[in-house]
């Protein structure tokens, strides 16, 4: 009897030894977030009415996350176009960015819609009016104004419309 009963706790016991899942749910990973400057990414030439300016070219999730964060400087010539798949309300922040900047949101057409100052290290994101953004052009601060850039002008590339260079459709 003695041995009919420590069989059976051996197999109850065993019974609990499986693959069952866990009381409560792992814990998911950290979210990802740079830690340092992006190497620079590819440029184009990009023209908003009088003016030139070289621009990065953030399309992944990763590039445009990371953006201009952990850069120093920005020279006066440079910029960073993020490019989205779609238009939105876009919102950007200043998170790890101790270069003060400007940030221009263009609409599917490169219409700018919207040229706001960004502050260096200023978490609170600048939410666009429109839920038509689909680019955005980051600039050294003051560059729009010292370019007389303003809204309503159209941004271009060296390829053509915004939308043809990075779509293959044409303006509507």
């Amino acid at each position: 009897m003695k041995l009919w009963l420590f069989a059976l706790a051996a197999v109850l016991g065993l019974a609990g030894c499986g693959d069952a899942p866990p009381s409560t749910p792992p814990a998911a990973p950290a979210p990802w977030e740079p830690t340092a400057a992006q190497p620079r990414l590819p440029t184009l030439k990009l023209y908003a009415g009088p003016a030139e300016i070289t621009a990065e070219v953030a399309v992944s999730a990763r590039e445009i996350a990371t953006g201009m964060m952990f850069r120093t400087n920005v020279a006066e010539e440079d910029g960073m176009l993020f490019v989205f798949p779609q238009p939105h309300r876009a919102a950007f922040w200043m998170k790890n960015c101790p270069a003060p900047l400007d940030g221009a949101y263009l609409d599917p057409d490169g219409v700018i819609l919207e040229i706001h100052a960004m502050e260096p290290h200023n978490t609170n994101s600048l939410v666009a009016a429109s839920d038509n953004v689909m680019f955005v052009l980051e600039t050294k601060r003051g560059w729009f104004d010292r370019h007389n850039v303003r809204t309503g002008m159209v941004v271009t590339t060296e390829r053509g419309p915004l939308r043809q260079t990075f779509f293959g459709h044409q303006p509507r």
